[in-house]
């Protein structure tokens, strides 16, 4: 087998410099790379979330707007007072999120329960509040969270930087729970 020639260097050219891959982002994760394997992600996480969401996190339930079938979905669910913060983190593209403008009505269940709310898309300014509530660190289970969006180790900054990505990257909304 012929063994590959090191580089004349001494004609002052340099051997071509390798550009680093941007090693942080997942490419070939499919949980969060389509549609379905997001749907797939949140059906395999919804039966313990439904027994008891970890915190910073729950159940959204929508009417679907084509068909009127209630739907849920897993997602990031961070309560302060009567509003949670939510983001559709694939922006307009997220099924969830245009069944809640189609009709605004929707159940969360949180750590606190289960609450009936209106969802609607976050005001400029209440732009900063919600960042702050969205992005803050909540739980252990957002190190698992973060292994499936990027690699490396997930440190506290990371992960918040992570929030931040998908806060500013997202449609972020407000659902505002009603008294029982």
């Amino acid at each position: 087998m012929a063994r590959a020639k090191r580089p004349d260097l001494s004609s002052g050219l340099q051997p071509p410099t390798l550009i680093p891959l941007d090693r942080t982002q997942r490419k070939h994760n499919p949980f969060i790379n389509s549609p379905a394997g997001g749907r797939i992600l949140s059906a395999m996480q919804l039966p313990f979330f439904i027994l008891r969401p970890p915190a910073g996190y729950g159940v959204l339930t929508t009417t679907g707007r084509k068909t009127g079938k209630t739907r849920r979905r897993c997602v990031r669910a961070v309560r302060r007072d009567h509003k949670v913060y939510i983001v559709a983190i694939k922006g307009a593209r997220t099924g969830w999120l245009k069944n809640v403008l189609a009709n605004p009505e929707v159940r969360l269940r949180i750590g606190g329960g289960a609450f009936a709310g209106i969802a609607r898309e976050v005001r400029a300014t209440e732009r900063p509040e919600a960042m702050d509530a969205y992005c803050e660190r909540k739980s252990p289970f957002e190190y698992m969270e973060y292994s499936m969006w990027r690699r490396g180790r997930a440190t506290p900054s990371r992960i918040i930087e992570l929030h931040r990505t998908w806060f500013n990257e997202g449609t972020p909304l407000v659902v505002e729970l009603q008294a029982p």
